[in-house]
């Protein structure tokens, strides 16, 4: 079997990984001239890691993430709200890891190559269609920069792991227009400072309408007694309708969000000193798409951000992907036909997705603050006098439960 992956993102290349540790063929085709390491920090939680630990991955990430051990949320004067242990200190069999995006997408690149051999990855190749009969799937490519048809390819099955601004999402539903802004602007960026609280937290500060999320993300900055810090602000403005899709990681401007954190100044953490610290500033909507009915299509389906983008909420994007490709490896792995195949593996993850994204519009992995800002006169010291911890505590857990990564689940579902 030979299976065509168009996309060579985190789940693209998780899904090329999988494929071939079951023993099927997989060519990646990335739009990009290169794979480069760009972006800023992700999460991967104890599911991911456990996936990626599945595939050997566990001892490259160990060796250049920071291994999280605690989710804390602040009000937007710094005051305590909730803390969570994460990962192993949470009793999970597996840990949660901050790592630059850009390292794990090394880490997933070097892995395919030495595996799967050098032409496995096939960069500066955009895919514009493709067709498929009973005995196969034909995708047909061009090159980014200028356009050129380039050779097709044919193989069992296409799957489009190709993002938000999906291709192949684009041809199978054609009339589906843009992502669906949420209203919030993110900037993100990254400085190496001193750490902040026991160098190893996830701290979220703020509430509904203004946030700012930071935790580090490098081994490296750690052993030299530094952080690398990666850094998200938030800002939720229902108003703005100016967002060109097309210009997707812009270079935002500090002055643009800067002034509205100016007085974020905690005792654990200076917030207009670390934007200032940073020297690239990127700018992004945070956006989704509906949940659709379907994904798969003969021998077509989708996988991460092409077949369920979500907001950036509970550190779920990156893990959804590399969850999906895990299950359509198994799928694909049973000896049934590739359609059947491709149906179960959609009937396996199409709802559980969807609950995701749906919640992720409602924030229920950080409704806490909401509750904080309905509640809590402006700065109260004691939280506890308005929002119970029992409250709190099972916001966390059903969330955790809708996103897959409860611990008995993770520690006991079977690979």
């Amino acid at each position: 079997m030979r299976v065509l992956v168009a996309g060579g993102g985190i789940g693209g290349l998780t899904a090329a990984l999988s494929l071939h540790d079951a023993g099927v063929e997989a060519v990646v085709f990335e739009s990009a001239p290169a794979l480069r390491e760009l972006g800023v920090g992700i999460n991967l939680l104890p599911h991911a890691v456990r996936a990626l630990s599945e595939l050997d991955l566990q001892p490259a990430l160990a060796a250049t993430a920071i291994e999280t051990g605690a989710l804390a949320y602040y009000t937007r004067y710094g005051k305590p709200i909730w803390r969570e242990p994460r990962g192993l200190g949470a009793g999970y069999r597996w840990p949660q890891y901050s790592i630059h995006r850009g390292r794990l997408l090394t880490i997933l690149a070097d892995a395919v190559r030495a595996r799967l051999g050098e032409s496995s990855i096939r960069t500066g190749h955009r895919l514009v269609r493709f067709e498929q009969d009973e005995g196969g799937v034909r995708a047909h490519f061009a090159d980014p920069a200028s356009g050129r048809p380039l050779a097709g390819e044919r193989g069992d099955a296409l799957i489009g792991a190709d993002g938000i601004h999906s291709t192949l999402r684009g041809l199978l539903y054609p009339d589906e227009g843009p992502p669906r802004f949420s209203g919030i602007t993110m900037w993100r960026g990254i400085a190496e400072r001193d750490p902040f609280l026991d160098g190893r937290t996830m701290a979220i500060a703020g509430n509904w309408h203004i946030r700012v999320v930071v935790y580090p993300i490098a081994r490296e900055a750690a052993a030299r007694g530094r952080s690398l810090v990666n850094w998200v602000a938030e800002i939720r403005d229902e108003g703005r309708t100016d967002w060109r899709w097309e210009e997707w990681d812009r270079r935002g401007e500090k002055a643009d969000f800067v002034p509205a954190f100016a007085d974020w100044r905690f005792d654990w953490l200076d917030v207009p000193r670390l934007f200032g610290e940073s020297e690239a500033v990127f700018e992004f909507p945070m956006a989704d798409r509906d949940p659709v009915g379907r994904w798969s299509f003969g021998r077509v389906t989708l996988l991460g951000d092409a077949a369920h983008p979500m907001y950036p909420s509970g550190s779920n994007g990156a893990a959804q992907a590399i969850l999906d490709a895990r299950a359509l490896t198994r799928a694909l792995a049973v000896g049934s036909g590739v359609e059947e195949a491709l149906r179960a593996y959609e009937a396996e993850r199409l709802a559980a997705t969807s609950a995701i994204v749906l919640s992720n519009r409602e924030f229920a992995a950080e409704r806490v603050l909401r509750l904080v800002d309905e509640r809590c006169p402006p700065g109260c010291e004691s939280i506890f006098d308005y929002v119970a911890r029992d409250e709190m505590e099972a916001l966390s857990r059903r969330y955790q439960r809708i996103a897959g990564f409860d611990r008995e689940a993770v520690n006991e579902r079977p690979s």
